[in-house]
């Protein structure tokens, strides 16, 4: 792993700046689901520690009751555990509550912290512009004692949410505007999911971070890109508590992938507007979207190693990440045959009742998975999009009066095409022959197309998710997500037809297609009645399709 990060933590490990080991560390908060970019995220965090031999924590920001939950705290470690990045350490930042109290208490009793009144519209006045400096708090010049006072109030519980404040002194007319005397402490009353009723005071992130970060001996806190302004506010409470050694903050590009939002409010709006099927929906780029689609961690892990560290925000290409999954899958995923748009098709001179079963590969990429034997039998069912009674140019699959190769068993010929009182075709009447037989060493005449098919008679009937990207394109400047939503993301196929090898098959488990793709059976809606396959990814980039 070679970049601008690990240049920095190897310069650091020849200078022998740290007298601990390398410590990195991934400290999501508990009020949402993980998605592409946290992992993205991680992967830099793991990677760079495990470079150096030394430990990667995860640690929860748990800083802000109103918000967190023990659902999403599970889920993120599920999540880890699924990717395959295991943590040396999981902490919690609200076990830090003592620590940071008493770090504050301690900023107080340098007069570089003080208790402010204002409320959050007056600060928002005083703070100024990005063009403008801001002016000084009226309550900035209280006495140490006083400040000690009222925080104790604070944390007591004598004051009401929004009514007091604890900021950093720091200075008001500051160019970096997150050094205008931000706020360390704000005041909540609400049970928080781990601590309870202890607290009624919670640090901000800016002020929590670097001390936990120090708390648990981090060495580089590695952050994306729209921390780098917060940088010094990170090393003004190190320095000012005057630690030893303390951590590095660094930080890397954003990863932003086409067709998807990655930001937490984005996705929790999707999400309780219904415009999709919960945080695990197969078209959200969360991870449990992705795994219950049918990606796995190694084509994700992939992904990510293929696009590199930037050192700025960065757009991907989602039909990148479609083709780590691809080609993930190819060498071992089986092989099963499924018609997604049925035509039924009589081979009038088949016996009538008989079966045959057929030796067929399971991979044709990989010997090792064996092979697998299929029915066939006088009645099967092709797509409907492999005949066209009047052929255009270039067409190579069956038409009137012409053969194709039955894959894996026979050559048929179109004999005659059946059409219902709409002249809609709903049966074809072929014949076979014989001597063609896959496998049989037939050298006669040749044929344009192979076509899949499945036994009418031993056929499972499935449903099928077909998805498509979930946004529409050039929709920045939409208002709603009536707007951006591509109405067309998800195509319910029932009906579907599949060999009876996939009878049985398990939640998540992965199949080809012939000629459709790759599927994952839906752990959501499967049922012991009813077998839900998701499309994974097709068996050629179709992301910039719509519908």
């Amino acid at each position: 792993m070679d970049n601008f990060l690990t240049k920095l933590v190897a310069e650091d490990v020849k200078e022998a700046t740290f007298q601990r080991p390398i410590c990195t560390r991934f400290p999501p908060e508990p009020n949402g689901y993980l998605h592409i970019g946290s992992a993205y995220a991680i992967h830099t965090n793991y990677m760079i520690a495990k470079e150096f031999k030394g430990k990667f924590n995860l640690r929860f920001d748990d800083t802000n009751p109103l918000k967190e939950d023990i659902e999403y705290v599970n889920a993120i470690i599920e999540d880890l555990e699924w990717l395959e990045y295991r943590p040396d350490n999981i902490f919690y930042g609200s076990d830090y509550s003592e620590q940071i109290f008493e770090s504050a208490v301690r900023l107080i009793k340098k007069g570089k912290a003080y208790v402010c009144d204002l409320s959050p519209k007056e600060m928002t006045e005083y703070r100024g512009t990005l063009t403008e400096g801001g002016k000084d708090s009226p309550y900035r010049h209280r006495s140490v004692e006083e400040n000690l006072e009222l925080f104790l109030k604070m944390k007591n519980g004598d004051f009401a949410n929004a009514s007091k404040v604890l900021r950093a002194k720091i200075d008001m007319s500051s160019a970096n505007i997150n050094l205008r005397d931000p706020v360390l402490y704000r005041i909540i009353h609400a049970s928080h999911y781990r601590t309870g009723n202890d607290w009624c005071i919670y640090p901000m992130y800016d002020f929590a971070h670097p001390i936990q970060d120090a708390i648990e001996g981090i060495t580089h806190s590695l952050c994306s890109i729209e921390f780098k302004d917060h940088r010094p506010l990170y090393e003004w409470v190190l320095n000012e508590l005057d630690l030893i050694e303390p951590p590095k903050q660094r930080e890397f590009g954003r990863l932003n992938v086409t067709g998807v939002v990655t930001s937490k409010r984005f996705l929790r709006e999707l999400v309780h507007g219904g415009y999709v099927d919960g945080w695990d929906d197969p078209r959200m780029p969360t991870i449990r979207g992705m795994r219950r689609r049918g990606f796995t961690p190694s084509a994700i892990r992939h992904f990510i190693e293929e696009i590199g560290l930037a050192k700025h925000q960065t757009v991907v290409d989602m039909a990148m990440l479609e083709h780590s999954v691809r080609n993930d899958l190819k060498p071992k995923a089986p092989s099963v045959m499924a018609v997604l748009e049925p035509l039924r098709v009589v081979i009038t001179n088949y016996p009538e009742g008989q079966t045959e079963y057929l030796t067929v590969k399971n991979n044709s990429e990989n010997p090792e998975l064996g092979s697998r034997e299929v029915p066939f039998s006088r009645v099967v069912y092709i797509e409907r999009e492999d005949f066209m009674e009047v052929p255009e140019p270039g067409f190579k699959r069956l038409t009137l009066g012409t053969e194709v190769r039955l894959m894996g068993a026979y050559f048929i010929k179109c004999d005659e095409v059946v059409k219902d009182t709409n002249g809609e075709t709903f049966e074809l009447r072929c014949t076979y022959d014989p001597e063609t037989k896959s496998g049989t060493g037939f050298k006669g005449r040749k044929v344009k197309g192979t076509i899949h098919w499945v036994s009418a008679e031993h056929a499972v009937k499935v449903d099928v998710h077909l998805y498509y990207k979930l946004l529409v394109e050039e929709n920045e400047k939409e208002s709603t997500w009536e707007e951006k939503i591509n109405t067309n993301s998800l195509a319910i196929r029932k009906g579907v037809v599949v060999e009876p090898s996939i009878a049985n098959a398990l939640p998540e488990e992965k199949f080809q297609f012939l000629r459709q793709g790759y599927f994952c059976v839906d752990k959501k809606y499967t049922t012991e009645e009813t077998l839900v396959l998701n499309r994974i990814v097709p068996l050629k980039d179709s992301w910039k399709r719509l519908s």
